[in-house]
């Protein structure tokens, strides 16, 4: 069994290459070919924490994957991740356990790639501006892949912490400083928004984290953070002036995702106004960005293909570059 840690795998595995493996996720969960359980969700109250279980098993692969990971977001006040994880990658033809993977980075990667997947294939090509809503332990992905996605000049970031904010954004430019962008705290979501070509929103938020009718035409929205039907971070304003609404699992999302479920309890949005999932997209199946002033809305779960794959891409690398360490 191979141990990957987040520093072996940052050694061999790039945002560019976690935003391949999302698409290829996507495009194996779209075509059929992965076995995804919805995800087992354990609530903790005692903590305000959630307890997640994501099997996934990919035939063609000859692999099967489960992460254990655990939402706790009062555990960034204490210094520590607010979804800390584990991925076991095991081999489908023998049911052996062949990896563990730092499940935490590894979310990190494929969920801030899910973002980029989406930017890549719907953003506008010439995207310059871009806005962060949170600073919490998916963030600094969610920047990095923005950024892997278009080559922006400015991204603009918020959180109710001004302090914390002003302190992750200059962590962020030292550590992004090779794609040459700027990133700015800034003091309200109205200030963040402005003007953005790519906005994300990555919160626990039981209510709208910015206001929807102040979204730029053309605009490309990520929704990250919402995971549980109390939870919506997204504005019901920029549902209804979308053009296009897309998933990477419809099913996922309207099992769990409030930023969806409310505003449909509410009839501000029917199904008719649902696109389809990524994976139809990678495909060819619908359609993409048709024109330059479309607002278009991705609202990511996450799936458990998406962890198989990209620790199945992760492994391949390790073991070719003899990175990790061996547990017999």
């Amino acid at each position: 069994m191979l141990l990957l840690s987040k520093e072996d795998i940052k050694k061999i595995f790039t945002m560019k290459d976690a935003i391949e493996a999302d698409k290829d996720a996507f495009r194996i969960f779209t075509e059929g070919k992965s076995e995804v359980p919805l995800r087992t969700v354990i609530p903790e109250q005692k903590h305000g924490g959630t307890f997640l279980f994501m099997p996934a098993y990919v035939p063609d692969m000859d692999t099967a994957a489960i992460k254990i990971v655990n939402i706790f977001p009062r555990n960034i006040d204490k210094g520590m991740p607010s979804a800390p994880a584990q991925v076991l990658l095991i081999d489908g033809s023998n049911g052996l356990v062949i990896a563990v993977l730092d499940g935490t980075y590894v979310t990190q990667l494929r969920t801030g790639a899910a973002s980029g997947a989406a930017f890549d294939l719907l953003a506008r090509k010439d995207a310059k501006k871009g806005a962060l809503i949170g600073t919490g332990g998916q963030a600094a992905a969610q920047l990095e892949a923005m950024m892997t996605a278009r080559k922006l000049d400015i991204v603009k970031v918020y959180d109710l912490n001004l302090e914390r904010t002003r302190e992750f954004a200059k962590r962020m430019e030292q550590e992004l400083e090779s794609y040459g962008t700027k990133v700015i705290a800034a003091a309200s979501s109205d200030e963040a928004i402005d003007d953005a070509d790519m906005i994300v929103t990555v919160t626990p938020s039981e209510k709208p984290v910015f206001d929807g009718s102040k979204v730029k035409q053309g605009a490309t929205v990520s929704c990250v953070g919402s995971y549980q039907h109390h939870m919506q971070e997204m504005d019901p304003v920029v549902l209804e002036r979308a053009s296009k609404i897309y998933f990477d699992s419809e099913e996922a999302v309207l099992s769990e995702a409030g930023d969806i479920l409310i505003p449909l309890e509410q009839g501000r949005i029917s199904r008719d106004d649902f696109t389809g999932d990524l994976g139809e997209l990678i495909l060819g199946e619908i359609p993409g960005r048709e024109h330059d002033d479309e607002i278009i809305v991705f609202k990511t779960v996450g799936i458990g293909t998406q962890d198989l794959v990209t620790a199945k891409y992760i492994y391949n690398k390790a073991v070719e570059k003899g990175i990790g360490t061996s547990w017999s």
